[in-house]
């Protein structure tokens, strides 16, 4: 079959998930789309994947995609002939300690309001659905009676064959040599087959090249930082009698197990994985396998035979190792790069390709079809990622820990262990000295919490109250009662400058752009469904330039969004100034005194009220004085040069040592901000969350003229809200919330939380969650009762809608 010259749509890699999104185009009416696979269909990872088949994953969404994968599997053999060995036979989590039971029960309750079945089971009932276990140090387990397995390379085949069936063209033996691109477009490929070159021009094409993702995307000029490691299982020799057993998974002792055909598949997710193919990956691999190193395997082995004593008892038929791709945070990668226009990207599995692909598929054919996500992906948006995480280096490094963090504990906090120090603060070594324990996000290494002199500088974790919880609890108190300082220099930073910077911001912001020079706006940008993009603040520079604070987690993300909608007929220039500046938040009622202490400046509320800013002098520096909060105290944002940081941190510091000035890390911002019920972005609002059902209508003004998203909120004031967001506050002041907790009202299931910490001035445990309200007041919400369910219990709750600390906002504004 001879190369086209031309297609809508070209998907590189011929896996499952490169099938997954040919059917799914297709089925969308796609009718000149074509798919290359440098061998054989499944010939690169897909061929020896285990093929287990889960429902239930860490947030509603990737569950949904979950739920679509088996239900999309278990109707392929009547479409299109090819069975897809699918068998719901079930699957069986077990905690062999009190941390992990903890752990699945908390799922078990999440389970439940995502619609997934589950059931919560005794050691004994783990032995009735699996006879030939060791139960003997099982705490707890639950069982999933809709999972399952299915067959790899029949599930892609059978995709193939559904894709052929609509019209997609699937060339095998074809190469894919460079992917080209103009003005920030992609334009087309070139490909070769059977000796020929072709030039194919195209408006899309897809990376589904799994473990050559990496590379692919270097071809098109965008990072897709994924690396390749050794997978391990063994298959047994057929065992005499045995049964139709369920799915076990032990992530205590790392190991899965499956049975097919009378034998017993034993795999592992180890902490110290083998990274493979530092050097790229030999151009002939095709159904390849690796060698074997019985060493690295053999403590797996170990404690399984314990486990599933019949083991040393029979044979070993197959010792497999072969490469599956791994991606630096454990999640895989989908949608539209933030380098090139319309080159996609649906890969980095991270050994659950299987499960997610059919979902994957669905999600981002449906993402290329409207030009958006059909629902908030956000979870695994190829822009979260960073340019420098394609180092090799990097990768390799990170893969060695990222390949047994899917049976890691799931620790709340929990932090990378791997390849950190990259983006660092001026003042890292500042605050290292001083007891900093640092996070990443977005590679940045952040101060999460400040320890004690003669503690520990160390997470020791837990799904009750972990070791900093103190530390916390007086970081928090110090900025309700004195004063913290927070190191937030991983802030977005982006300037918008031009002559038509100003009408550019009215267009994609919802709030007021035309403000005078130094006023800060506090808006989002918004999707034409009326969703949140990006939750920030704007503050006018001068009358032709703009800064942007924005998360760290979503700079390209928003850099992205800005640059694709600019008209490029318009005077504006988008710059990310992220790392010319340090910022420095002061926060709390002492603040005004300390900054009068250090700067000569005039801070009262005639001279700087807030929501301004003023350029001071602080030290012997200058900086800017933002005055903003995101913890519901008096306070500032100090935006500093980053040759200055130091010195401005170290004056701020001498000053508010007679005002009691307190370092505070991440999770004291995290706690005051929720106590406040400010808003997270990818967790409390997403840009599937209607901005007014997000509680956020203040900061829209549809009276300003038409912007992105204008007529949908139009629409919703019409329509009336469906749901709303809600402030929650346990009953109880001991147990925790973190997120996803199931909310009950009137004892039904309506919703969950969205995010949850402890709120230390108001003395128990803090969560936001969306609640269902179609043609009902806010009186009525607020009318019934509420509990929140913690790993199976059931906690009472008060809710509000308005926030429960300062309800008035009279403290940011003294």
């Amino acid at each position: 079959m001879t190369l086209p010259t031309k297609a809508s749509a070209i998907i590189i890699g011929g896996g499952v998930s490169g099938a997954s999104v040919a059917y799914h185009l297709a089925k969308l009416g796609w009718t000149d789309v074509i798919l290359l696979e440098r061998k054989q269909l499944t010939s690169g990872t897909t061929w020896h994947a285990a093929g287990l088949i889960a429902q239930l994953r860490a947030t509603a969404n990737m569950t949904r995609l979950a739920k679509y994968s088996q239900e999309l599997y278990g109707r392929l053999e009547e479409e299109t002939g090819i069975a897809t060995g699918l068998r719901r036979c079930g699957s069986m989590t077990v905690a062999l300690n009190e941390e992990r039971h903890e752990e699945i029960l908390r799922g078990a309750s999440m389970a439940r309001v995502f619609g997934v079945e589950i059931e919560e089971i005794s050691p004994s009932e783990v032995k009735d659905r699996y006879p030939y276990l060791n139960i003997d140090d099982v705490a707890g387990a639950v069982w999933l009676p809709k999972d399952g397995q299915g067959d790899p390379s029949n599930i892609t085949h059978a995709l193939a064959r559904g894709a052929r069936k609509n019209g997609v063209g699937i060339f095998e033996n074809t190469k894919v040599s460079a992917i080209h691109t103009s003005d920030g477009h992609i334009t087309g490929v070139t490909a070769e087959k059977d000796g020929e070159i072709t030039r194919i021009d195209c408006e899309h094409v897809v990376n589904c090249a799994g473990m050559w993702g990496r590379d692919v995307g270097h071809m098109a000029g965008a990072a897709v930082p994924l690396h390749a490691c050794e997978h391990f299982y063994i298959v047994t020799e057929g065992i005499p009698d045995l049964p139709q057993l369920p799915v076990l998974r032990v992530p205590d002792e790392c190991a899965y197990y499956k049975e097919d055909a009378g034998k017993i598949l034993l795999g592992a997710f180890e902490p110290n994985a083998k990274p493979w193919g530092m050097d790229g990956i030999p151009e002939d691999f095709c159904f390849d396998q690796l060698p074997e190193d019985f060493d690295h395997f053999e403590p797996i082995l170990e404690k399984a035979v314990n486990r599933f004593p019949l083991l040393a008892e029979t044979g070993i038929h197959t010792f497999f190792n072969g490469p599956e791709s791994f991606t630096p945070d454990d999640r895989y990668f989908l949608g539209e790069t933030p380098e090139v226009r319309n080159f996609w990207v649906a890969c980095g599995y991270n050994s659950v390709g299987i499960q997610s692909s059919g979902g994957a598929g669905m999600a981002l054919a449906q993402w290329m079809h409207d030009g958006e996500p059909p629902f908030d992906l956000w979870d695994v948006d190829i822009r979260r990622m960073q340019p420098f995480q394609v180092n090799r280096s990097y990768l390799y490094d990170r893969s060695t820990e990222a390949l047994g963090l899917l049976y890691a504990d799931h620790f709340p906090y929990r932090q990378m262990e791997t390849a950190r120090n990259i983006r660092r603060s001026p003042l890292h070594e500042h605050l290292k000295t001083r007891g900093a324990v640092f996070g990443e996000v977005a590679g940045w290494e952040r101060p999460n919490w400040f320890a004690r002199d003669g503690q520990t500088p160390a997470y020791e974790y837990s799904w009750k109250r972990q070791n900093w919880f103190d530390n916390a609890r007086a970081e928090h108190m110090a900025v309700r009662e004195a004063a913290g300082l927070f190191d937030m220099t991983s802030f977005g930073k982006i300037r918008v400058e031009g002559r038509d910077a100003m009408a550019f911001l009215q267009h994609v912001c919802g709030n007021q752009m035309d403000v005078p020079v130094g006023r800060i706006v506090y808006t989002q940008m918004l999707n034409e469904r009326g969703g949140i993009e990006s939750d920030l603040t704007v503050t006018r520079l001068s009358e032709t330039a703009y800064i942007l604070i924005v998360p760290a987690a979503t700079t390209r993300r928003d850099m992205a969004w800005l640059r694709r909608h600019l008209d490029p007929l318009l005077h504006v220039t988008i710059t990310d100034m992220t790392a010319a500046e340090s910022v420095l938040c002061l926060m709390g009622p002492n603040s005004r005194n300390i900054l009068n202490a250090c700067s000569p400046n005039d801070f009262s509320n005639d001279h700087h009220p807030f929501g301004t800013m003023r350029e001071i002098e602080i030290g012997m520096g200058l900086a800017r004085a933002h005055r903003v909060t995101y913890v519901g105290e008096l306070g500032w944002e100090i935006y500093a040069s980053t040759d200055q940081a130091a010195h401005v941190f170290e004056a701020i510091e001498e000053a508010g040592k007679s005002h009691g000035l307190a370092l505070a890390g991440l999770h004291t911002l995290d706690s005051c901000r929720i106590e406040k019920a400010f808003r997270h972005f990818g967790h409390d609002i997403t840009d599937e969350d209607h901005v007014l059902e997000a509680g956020l209508g203040f900061a829209v003004k549809p009276d300003k003229g038409n912007f992105v998203g204008r007529d949908a909120v139009l629409a919703k004031k019409e329509t009336g809200l469906e749901r709303r967001l809600v402030q929650f506050r346990l009953n109880d002041p001991e147990p925790l919330l973190f997120h996803n907790e199931p909310i009950l009202r009137n004892g039904e299931f309506v919703s969950y939380l969205s995010s949850g910490n402890y709120g230390h001035a108001l003395g128990a445990a803090i969560g936001l969650g969306y609640v269902p309200c179609a043609g009902e007041t806010a009186k009525d919400v607020l009318a019934s009762s509420y509990e929140i369910e913690i790993a199976g219990v059931r906690v009472g709750a008060e809710a509000s809608l308005r926030p429960l600390y300062d309800p008035a906002a009279e403290r940011v504004k003294v």
